[in-house]
């Protein structure tokens, strides 16, 4: 009954989540000057800029993935086990909420922002170190917890770089990575440890083809990002299934529907 009880250090939790809005806070008041990376291609000019928001991101990603390891390491059922794959979705949840703090002006809606991105990133930290020990009962709840989440970034982050207006080269490498973490991740997670690294690496290779064809369609951000998030979530859900030796016919319901779904609101809201 005891190992049904572990939790982070509350003081631990609070400090790193206060320690990374913190950052994003103070952000909006310092003024770096911009820089520009180019690159002269064949055909076109290959311009990255790199300005405070940009720094502070990379900064945010690399001390979540930190904190979140020092977090891990205090589990008793941790052992000697690493605690990588737990802190690559905390990492990726402090990048993503980011985009939008960032973006927004100061006001009601970035408060609000400020307010929900600090509850989820606190929300994916417990769920990670409760998923540390699949013999916790409330594994299947922090499991179902992270891949609810996962996809809810995947879905902001598509939604506000297209809203961004920001230029394919740099839309599609973000959407590919954060794509590859959430389905390596909810594999991980659905079949207890294992990695399928071949297999995401095929749901990575369709999501860049969709999202390339779909980036130069007149649509709104939310359709753009449901018409990526349902094929997203389709392929890694039917590979799941498949690999836990489910039939064909069986495996394609489940995602058959979702992508129905997703894909059929996508069209209504546009």
């Amino acid at each position: 009954m005891e190992r049904t009880s572990y939790l982070p250090d509350a003081d631990r939790l609070s400090i790193l989540s206060a320690a990374i809005l913190l950052a994003y806070a103070a952000s909006r008041f310092v003024d770096l000057p911009v820089s520009e990376l180019g690159m002269q291609l064949p055909g076109f000019y290959l311009a990255i800029e790199i300005n405070i928001h940009t720094v502070v991101a990379l900064l945010v990603a690399g001390l979540t993935a930190t904190g979140a390891d020092l977090l891990l390491r205090d589990h008793p059922a941790l052992g000697q086990k690493r605690t990588v794959e737990h802190w690559l979705l905390p990492a990726l949840t402090a990048w993503t909420l980011g985009i939008p703090l960032n973006h927004l002006p100061v006001g009601p809606q970035w408060l609000m922002s400020f307010a929900v991105g600090g509850a989820l990133l606190m929300l994916v930290l417990v769920a990670e170190y409760i998923a540390i020990d699949p013999e916790d009962e409330r594994y299947p709840l922090a499991s179902a917890a992270l891949t609810a989440v996962s996809y809810a970034l995947f879905l902001i982050l598509a939604i506000t770089l297209d809203s961004a207006g920001l230029r394919l080269y740099l839309i599609l490498p973000s959407l590919i990575m954060a794509a590859g973490l959430v389905s390596l991740r909810t594999l991980h997670l659905r079949l207890n440890g294992r990695w399928l690294y071949l297999p995401t690496f095929v749901v990575i290779l369709i999501l860049a083809g969709i999202i390339a064809a779909l980036h130069y369609w007149p649509l709104s951000p939310i359709t753009y990002g449901l018409l990526i998030l349902g094929p997203a979530y389709s392929l890694t859900n039917l590979i799941g299934a498949l690999s836990e030796g489910q039939p064909l016919r069986q495996a394609i319901v489940e995602p058959g529907v979702i992508l129905l779904v997703v894909c059929g609101t996508a069209i209504w809201m546009a």
